[in-house]
């Protein structure tokens, strides 16, 4: 562990144990609590600082209260061969989303495509953790969620009525890393805004507008206004969509249906997602698509860029760098989490995370 003036670096197994002390203490069996951890701090391992130890206390309170059910009966419903939904009976949404993803590479399988959705989910971090899990078995993840709370409202609205509801996408590719796209429909997710609050920094004009209309800069002023969507109206329309495929259509909350698991510890949330897997194997040659996917990487990383511009990204990309950086020398936790933490520890009777 290395202690910086704004942050305290720590192992990624070191943080995946203490986080799953703190559920073993509250009381979830400690094969769960390990998936859960593990998951939480791979979060934190590829910069998803917004989903990962960040949120432990924010789970902890929810799961004393009532909220989270900690020995849930998850259990799939299907009626054709390559669709089920997946009822979490209330329980955390890393189990919940993680048995419907495995579910959905299965039936992709024999199938070649495969969708699962949940509802009675709970939060499960980030999209990315999903949508990448088929990428190992050469397969296509194309995730979608509801946010955990609505911060968004329709365009020109002021109603929030709609989440962040993010979309993720893991493509395979054969000797460049996997494209990895992990986005909100909003400019940012609310994660980020509450990380920035943490960090104590301020947040860069265009995340947020206040009800006058004015930018909101200040995380700790965030419900005083509402989160922008990505690229004006159309951003609102995606996340609409979004809403729709992750929630309605699995029976999981939309629109006024959700719950703010910011605010309320007790209500259940019912939160949707969903799992679209795509089998390449059933489209033809698998080497075949991710030599093309090398060559169309390459082609986009050559090709020419705009002055002052020292490199073209691929989505994941920076991701990607984060986890062999942060593996070798340890996860960065800002000292505001950090701070936030010991509490909860004294409080679980486990040992601080930086003991």
């Amino acid at each position: 562990m290395t202690t910086y003036n704004n942050s305290v670096s720590i192992s990624f197994d070191a943080l995946s144990a203490f986080i799953a002390r703190a559920f073993v203490a509250v009381g979830i069996p400690a094969e769960d609590s390990t998936k859960i951890a593990r998951l939480m701090a791979s979060a934190d391992l590829q910069g998803s600082d917004g989903h990962g130890v960040i949120r432990l206390p924010q789970y902890v309170k929810r799961i004393l209260a009532g909220g989270i059910n900690k020995h849930p009966n998850i259990q799939a419903h299907s009626s054709a061969h390559a669709v089920a939904v997946v009822d979490g009976d209330n329980g955390m949404g890393h189990l919940v989303v993680s048995h419907a993803v495995e579910l959905a590479i299965e039936k992709a399988r024999t199938q070649g495509v495969a969708w699962v959705g949940t509802r009675r989910s709970n939060h499960a971090g980030p999209a990315s953790l999903y949508a990448t899990m088929p990428v190992k078995h050469d397969m296509i993840g194309l995730y979608f969620a509801v946010g955990n709370a609505n911060h968004l409202p329709p365009w020109g609205g002021m109603d929030m009525l709609l989440s962040t509801n993010p979309i993720s996408a893991g493509i395979p590719a054969g000797k460049e890393n996997p494209i990895v796209l992990d986005m909100a429909t909003t400019v940012a997710a609310y994660g980020k805004v509450k990380a920035k609050a943490k960090a104590g920094q301020m947040m860069p004009e265009g995340w947020m507008i206040d009800r006058q209309g004015h930018p909101l800069l200040d995380p700790k002023r965030s419900e005083e206004g509402f989160l922008l969507p990505i690229g004006g109206y159309k951003g609102y329309g995606l996340a609409l969509i979004v809403g729709i495929l992750a929630g309605t259509l699995q029976g999981a909350a939309m629109g006024k249906e959700v719950i703010d698991f910011n605010k309320d510890h007790v209500t259940p949330t019912n939160t949707g997602q969903a799992i679209l897997v795509l089998n390449l194997a059933a489209f033809g040659g698998v080497e075949l698509f991710k030599e093309a996917i090398d060559t169309l990487v390459r082609d986009l990383k050559s090709s020419q860029r705009l002055p002052n511009v020292d490199r073209i990204w691929l989505p994941g990309e920076q991701s990607h760098a984060r986890r062999l950086d942060y593996a070798q020398h340890g996860i960065p936790i800002a000292a505001g989490v950090v701070k936030e933490l010991a509490p909860l520890s004294r409080d679980l009777g486990i040992p601080a995370l930086c003991d």
